[in-house]
């Protein structure tokens, strides 16, 4: 394998890789700083100009719960090297980056791990059959004989195979099915979070870099949803050169791999991760050197934009009247002729299983509070409080109990649709509306527990802290209600637009975009960082298309069919001192209720400092293993049960009553590739208007018209991390480190 390596990927090529690596790199950020300066204005007039938007119900966490263990346990995992498969200690830290150990004991001695994978732009595949067919169509030509040796053999029948379709494999294997299922939730989870890679607070660098990938791949006649517009801007960088240097270095290639096709397979994988690897690091050399240029001019650019923000406002609107004047007749005929007949059809589409999965996340909520609320009456009281809470407030970062939510997106499809719209894949819609149901789940638990604690200030007996549950469990039921509509309404119209516009302006291209540079005499030489024909011209575009969209929910929020809230309709402030208590010091279960929260999780790093107070951002939880049957090869306390089904269902019955409520007007889209999203604000409750607390129907997806916190860092390189003494805390494990992906 090394002489591979040394033999396709020689200095001369090498060479020539990093020239055209080099060539492509400042083409794109050509675009992104022109985009920069666009974004930059944006923000800083939505600032001056925004209005206030209504509040959300529900409160969310200002200090993240950091340093937990989302899953850990043992695996077998493939060894390239020596071609054999190993025994390791995994876990799956706060930030998602799954960590390899050689064993337990090395971690407790508190060891370097031997690798940190950063999961983004990884897909799971649950069978060796799946993945020779990638394998098999990643080099043309090269099929291997019936009853040849396959590339890779698994010692037990439950393999997880995380295929990239750039960097290396990774092949893991575990010894029973429900294992497979565990480790299969776990890593879904950190592809979902690392895929989600660019912060969303980044109100400038993250919409000029999203508008850069999409105005650069336009400019190569490329158009619709990106499939690896996944991980941050370097890892989604070096995923549209490879995208375009890939194959090319395939043809060329291909022909000298010598060996039998399983081998000459392995060569290519080899050949493909390290140019991949050449690529990232360049990649990050000039992203970060054109990053650091651009923030030190912002200052100056930001001084231009307070002092002419009126006349630089003045003059984008007499450049997009006059591009509107131009493009509107032909752009209303392809709306109306292209795009309208079928609006209905994607929205249906979207919210069959989208409010299935946001009902699936109210149902496990109330089940979860509901089960512990019978604890409490039969196992202790508040005693038990402690421990009880500290795994509520885990709830939406445990994969195995969220899994029944993250499934319901599955089924969606756009058949029909999607070919006719370019639309390469659904999974940016899957994903996105995933992190959605995460981010509601967390809020909910949040203002339960925030609700909880204050209420626990009064000193309430076990029947008079059951009943509290028992309320405060309808007044966030009230509240999510509320949220998830406003956040699914504000999802379908963000995904309409990315579906429909750019189809529209590949429509309009041939007819419109050869006309748009006249347009740039209309803008002031001063204003020309800030306004840009390309961007004026989708704005106008978007417009066209808008109304309909809009419409089109309104009229699905009006029909009530999935649940969602009138645009008429308004949640009044009953609670207006509620976001005051979100402002203090987070809240400690373990230490305030129940002496510690209860026993550690034996794979907690802390588990022999019981006596240590421990605040809630520096905990060290494992999720799963706190209430799983075992992780891999590992025992862990069996789950708390409630005392009978038919106290469940008694206590859903009391809780389930006729109320309304309704969402806030939509917030402004954004045409940046990626679905906006806006923090969650503080609290305003109503106990008079609310929705039905009863769980929503399950629809069939058949009904449906044919037709996704911290996160680790993003290099994907073979270097070797450091053995220096002692092992670094959970939360800066990998965030800012140089790599993520370290392997012996």
């Amino acid at each position: 394998m090394g002489d591979a390596l040394s033999t396709h990927l020689d200095d001369a090529r090498r060479q020539c890789i990093a020239e055209k690596t080099g060539k492509i790199l400042t083409e794109f950020l050509r675009f992104y700083e022109d985009q920069y300066g666009v974004a930059l204005f944006n923000s800083m007039r939505h600032e001056i100009e925004a209005t206030g938007v209504p509040q959300a119900q529900l409160l969310w966490r200002k200090v993240p719960l950091d340093e937990r263990v989302i899953f850990s346990g043992n695996l077998f995992q493939y060894q390239e090297d020596n071609k054999k498969w190993r025994n390791r200690f995994s876990l799956v830290p706060h930030n998602y980056g799954l960590m390899l150990y050689e064993n337990k004991a090395a971690y407790e001695r508190q060891m370097p791990p031997r690798a940190i994978i950063n999961s983004a732009g990884y897909k799971i595949l649950t069978s060796v059959d799946q993945y020779l067919e990638l394998v098999g169509n990643s080099l043309p030509g090269v099929t291997s004989k019936s009853g040849s040796t396959p590339i890779l053999k698994c010692p037990t029948q439950f393999p997880l195979i995380l295929w990239h379709p750039f960097a290396r494999h990774y092949y893991f294997c575990m010894m029973t099915e429900a294992e497979q299922d565990k480790w299969q939730a776990a890593l879904q989870d950190c592809i979902r979070h690392c895929n989600n890679g660019i912060p969303e607070n980044s109100k400038v660098e993250g919409p000029a870099f999203t508008d850069a990938i999409r105005m650069y791949r336009q400019s190569k006649e490329l158009y619709g949803t990106w499939e690896l517009l996944c991980g941050n801007e370097v890892q989604i960088l070096s995923n549209l050169v490879m995208e375009e240097l890939g194959p090319e270095l395939k043809a060329e290639l291909t022909p000298r791999l010598k060996g039998k096709p399983q081998e000459r397979q392995r060569q290519w994988i080899q050949i493909s991760d390290a140019v991949y690897h050449m690529v990232y690091e360049q990649a990050r050399a000039r992203f970060e050197a054109v990053l650091a240029k651009l923030q030190l001019a912002r200052p100056a650019m930001e001084a231009v934009i307070r002092t002419d923000m009126d006349q630089i406002i003045t003059s984008k609107e007499h450049l997009a009247n006059k591009i509107r004047a131009f493009i509107l007749p032909k752009a209303e005929v392809c709306v109306r002729n292209h795009v309208q007949p079928y609006i209905s059809s994607i929205l249906e589409a979207l919210m069959v299983p989208t409010s299935q999965g946001f009902t699936e996340v109210r149902d496990v909520f109330f089940k979860e509070v509901t089960d512990m609320n019978l604890n409490v009456i039969n196992e202790g009281g508040i005693d038990k409080l402690g421990e009880y809470m500290e795994k509520l407030s885990q709830l939406a970062f445990h994969p195995l109990k969220m899994q029944s939510c993250y499934e319901k997106m599955q089924p969606l499809r756009l058949d029909g649709l999607q070919q006719r719209f370019d639309v390469s894949s659904t999974s940016v819609f899957k994903q996105r509306a995933q992190i959605h149901m995460r981010e509601q789940m967390d809020n909910a638990v949040y203002t339960f527990e925030t609700l909880l604690h204050q209420e626990l200030g009064k000193g309430p007996t076990k029947e008079e802290l059951c009943k509290s549950i028992q309320r405060i469990l309808e007044r966030v039921l009230k509240k999510y209600d509320y949220d998830s509509s406003s956040v699914r309404k504000r999802f379908f119209r963000e995904a309409l637009l990315q579906v429909t516009i750019p189809f529209l302006l590949k429509k309009l291209a041939p007819t419109c975009k050869s006309e748009l540079p006249r347009f740039q005499e209309l803008i002031f030489e001063d204003f020309a960082r800030f306004i840009l024909v390309e961007n004026t011209y989708e704005e106008v575009v978007l417009q066209t298309v808008m109304k309909d969209i809009m419409q089109a929910v309104k009229e699905a929020a009006v029909q009530r069919k999935h649940n969602l809230f009138r645009d008429s309709v308004v949640m009044r402030n009953s609670d207006p001192n509620l976001h005051l208590l979100a402002e203090g010091v987070p809240i400690d279960w373990g230490e305030e209720y129940g002496g510690g929260g209860g026993s550690p999780h034996p794979e907690a790093p802390d588990g022999a400092g019981l006596s240590e107070k421990r605040r809630r951002a520096k905990q060290v939880v494992s999720v799963v293993g706190d209430e799983e049957l075992g992780l891999p090869f590992e025992a862990s306390p069996e789950p708390l049960s409630p005392a009978s089904l038919d106290s469940v269902t008694e206590l859903r019955g009391m809780l389930a009553q006729d109320l309304r409520a309704e969402s806030p007007p939509p917030a402004a889209p954004l045409l940046n590739g990626a679905p906006a999203h806006e923090s969650p604000q503080h609290v305003a409750d109503s106990e008079a208007s609310s929705p039905p607390s009863s769980p929503l129907p399950h629809l069939s997806p058949d009904k449906a018209s044919d037709l996704e916190p911290p996160k680790p860092s993003d290099q994907e390189t073979g270097e070797q991390v450091s053995s220096l003494g002692g092992r670094p805390p959970i939360h800066t494990t990998t965030e800012n480190s140089a790599g993520v992906q370290t392997e012996f």
